[in-house]
């Protein structure tokens, strides 16, 4: 299930994007060319765990996004929303077409992800290092509701360097909510350089071990280990759970690929627009 720790991107070995990695990938260029700005290369490294996430974990209901016994999921990392409005719009929350609107005046889908606002969306992030701490607050409410659900945290590497995030790991371990994953994406890029630069965070398992989680390792991009190791929750039924999935910033886009100045782009060109079709063509 777990894969040995992956400090260097290079050294991912991930299988060949299939149709689908591919075809997700495509709407969120989509996104782009209708808002001609986003966050690329840290939206395609969460494609892979968003889609397994939402094709073969969660429970939700797409015509009734508030259902009150699904499951939730916050992209804690709101900057790369472009990888779930992706996502949501595939699985219906709205129609594939408003992905062109992205980032327009007169647009629901924003830079990033408003509650109440984008249906699918359960909460609005973006100032980094909430999320955990909201699913904290979730997991307790549907104990003491007496709810059977989960909940999941999706979180960027960068985004971990903020201390509230670890005030929430200690929340969940006190009260052993073992309905709570949090996951990251360990792209090993932030905006401005290497996470091992700007605040190394190795040992990155050990740490979350240390704060009471179980904790497992799997290759982000590798969508039948991310559904065998997601499909094995909770790894401790007296522990939240933490895993670690190790990818590469703009995966797919073998020219945006571990550049960080790929994390964000504006004005898009068309001819920029157009290699980034290409390119996943060429996979």
């Amino acid at each position: 299930m777990a894969i040995k720790p992956l400090k260097v991107q290079g050294n991912l070995q991930s299988p060949p994007l299939d149709q689908r990695s591919r075809d997700l990938r495509r709407l969120v260029i989509d996104a782009l060319d209708g808002g001609g700005r986003g966050h690329i290369g840290s939206s395609m490294s969460l494609i892979e765990i968003v889609r397994v996430l939402y094709d073969d974990v969660l429970e939700f209901r797409p015509g009734e996004p508030d259902w009150p016994d699904r499951d939730r999921c916050i992209l804690s990392k709101g900057h790369g929303c472009l990888a779930l409005y992706a996502v949501l719009a595939d699985k219906g929350f709205f129609a594939k077409e408003v992905l062109k609107s992205f980032c327009k005046q007169d647009s629901f889908l924003g830079g990033h992800p408003e509650r109440g606002k984008v249906p699918g969306v359960e909460a609005s992030t973006g100032a980094l290092g909430h999320g955990l701490s909201i699913a904290v607050g979730m997991a307790l409410a549907a104990r003491l509701q007496k709810r059977d659900r989960r909940h999941f945290v999706v979180l960027g590497d960068g985004e971990i360097n903020e201390g509230s995030v670890w005030e929430a790991a200690m929340s969940a371990s006190k009260h052993q909510l073992s309905s709570l994953t949090a996951i990251v994406d360990y792209n090993k890029l932030q905006s401005y350089g290497p996470t091992a630069e700007v605040m190394d965070l190795e040992p990155l398992a050990d740490k979350w071990r240390s704060f009471g989680f179980s904790v497992a390792e799997v290759d982000g991009h590798n969508v039948d280990d991310l559904r065998s190791t997601l499909g094995a929750l909770p790894f401790d039924k007296q522990k939240p759970s933490a895993v670690i999935a190790h990818t590469v910033k703009g995966k797919g886009i073998p020219f945006a690929e571990n550049d960080a100045t790929w994390h964000h782009k504006s004005r898009l060109p068309d001819e920029q627009i157009a290699a980034l079709y290409q390119a996943l063509e060429d996979e």
